[in-house]
């Protein structure tokens, strides 16, 4: 397994299929007002297919996979799930209504789910504690990476192929790619029973324990689940600048891409790097770095939601909202990973995946929306306004978690095999 001794190669390379991942996933985003029309799809039908189905594909899938990519072999399973997302990508094209593309979306998300839980416990073997954080920052940058170049690509494909001819191309480049990570080998299944994942449930029981008996492992979870709640405010961004601040919805729309673009990018790649120069130095190390970037980032969320659409602050808010949930991949899934035994490395990652979706996204998303229509229907005038400022409080609640598991420890287990230093 030479291709282990280069970590940083390995890096980059799941870092394109990160991007690729996301691209899939984002590009039905990318054609919606084309899909929608030639599918003849309602709101509540495209609603389903960009949100539901992901969190009841993905995030029971990636717990699944996890648990098989700690007992086998994870490049397989990145494999397998690569060929599986593309091929499904490939058969969106051919989507002729809502039910034959909610069934190609469906298996789209679950071969995406063995990316992640693979790729982070794959990373968390090649790289020491010292710059684990920053190898997760990178890999993670393939979120806005891939939202903003699913746009672009949207553009540009879909003049020349059509929305359908581009699904196509797509599902085409993810086989290759898919193919040739066949071809390394990752040979888990050779160690003995003990060093393996156990059976699915198990494993699940495994995790539990594990869960019980750390804090910090457990307090990381359920802080980054709360962190991710600045995702409901960047959900109803563009709702919130045109309703209720009266920004031009063009404006509104390329000013939430471009800034999405930019701050994720730049809060994954900071947030991972900066975490591990400053771990060591911070009380409670990537935990402390995590509390501290919250009480920096919360408050000018908050601030924002009482600016006025020409005010400066208005928009820092908005870049913050986008880098805090970016910045802290790196150093959480670092801390949770460091105190995880191998063994159990891409479960745990699945699970997160799964709390991540279900509460976060699924019901923190809808939560939002139906408390906002209620304070409408009651007469707010600022009804998303109230909406996600409660929501911006809550994210400032998980540094609450943070700073419990900064209590515990911080030194992570040495990984086994080879380390970049």
């Amino acid at each position: 397994m030479g291709w282990k001794n280069h970590p940083r190669t390995v890096l980059l390379a799941l870092l394109a299929t990160h991007v690729l991942a996301h691209i899939d996933r984002n590009m039905l985003l990318g054609f919606a007002p084309q899909i929608t029309r030639d599918l003849a799809l309602n709101n509540a039908q495209y609603g389903f297919l960009t949100g539901a189905v992901w969190v009841l594909s993905f995030g029971v899938m990636a717990v699944l996979l996890g648990s098989i990519a700690d007992r086998f072999s994870r490049t397989r399973v990145m494999a397998a799930g690569i060929l599986i997302w593309s091929a499904c990508t490939a058969a969106s094209g051919w989507a002729h209504n809502f039910e034959q593309m909610a069934a190609a979306r469906f298996f789209v998300a679950s071969g995406e789910a063995a990316l992640v839980p693979a790729a982070v416990s794959l990373l968390t073997e090649l790289f020491d504690e010292r710059r684990r954080g920053g190898a997760m920052g990178v890999f993670f940058m393939g979120i806005p990476l891939g939202l903003g170049l699913a746009f672009a690509l949207a553009g540009l494909l879909g003049a020349a192929l059509g929305w359908r001819g581009s699904f196509h191309a797509l599902g085409v480049v993810g086989v290759g790619v898919g193919v040739a990570a066949l071809w390394f080998k990752d040979h888990r299944v050779e160690r003995a029973e003990a060093e393996r994942g156990a059976p699915l449930l198990h494993q699940l029981r495994n995790v539990l324990v594990l869960l019980r008996g750390n804090s910090t492992v457990a307090m990381t979870v359920i802080g980054f689940v709360f962190l991710h709640l600045a995702f409901v405010g960047i959900t109803f961004a563009q709702l919130w600048l045109v309703r209720e601040r009266g920004v031009d919805a063009a404006v509104a729309a390329r000013t939430v891409g471009l800034l999405g673009i930019v701050f994720g990018v730049l809060g994954t790649l900071i947030g991972g790097v900066l975490s591990d120069r400053l771990a060591r130095r911070l009380p409670g190390g990537h935990a402390g770095f995590i509390v501290l970037l919250v009480l920096i980032c919360g408050p000018l969320m908050i601030a924002s939601r009482f600016a006025g659409a020409g005010s400066a602050l208005l928009y820092v808010g908005l870049c913050a909202s986008f880098f805090l949930p970016l910045a802290a991949y790196g150093p959480s899934i670092a801390l949770i990973q460091g105190l995880t035994p191998d063994a159990m490395r891409a479960t745990i990652t699945g699970i997160t995946m799964l709390l991540i979706n279900v509460f976060a996204i699924a019901i923190g998303n809808l939560v939002a929306g139906a408390v906002s229509d209620r304070l409408v229907a009651a007469g707010s005038q600022h009804a998303l306004t109230q909406v996600l400022i409660a929501t911006d409080v809550l994210v400032i609640v998980g540094a609450v978690f943070y700073a419990l598991a900064a209590r515990g420890p911080r030194i992570a287990a040495a990984p086994t095999g080879v380390v970049a230093h």
